[in-house]
């Protein structure tokens, strides 16, 4: 098992939470906020994906979704804004 997925064995355990998620899906969406928007933006937009799903119901299908709208509206930012 490597770091990355003991962590996350760890942090959901230490969380109360028992959801499998698509890691890459995520990682994917936080690469693409840090470079079309700015390197901070990714970890807060990675809270408000998980926030947004939670609100939709939660489970793995509304943080894939809500991952993907974050990571449209990303990749539509193009880094036209400001940066950090």
């Amino acid at each position: 098992m490597s770091t990355l997925e003991q962590w996350l064995v760890a942090a959901k355990a230490e969380l109360g939470i028992d959801i499998e998620v698509d890691v890459d899906e995520l990682l994917d969406m936080t690469k693409e906020v840090a470079h079309n928007v700015a390197r901070p933006a990714a970890p807060l937009t990675a809270f408000l994906v998980g926030y947004a799903a939670a609100r939709a119901g939660g489970g793995p299908a509304a943080v894939v979704a809500a991952s993907r709208k974050a990571a449209a509206l990303a990749a539509r930012q193009g880094g036209s804004t400001d940066g950090d």
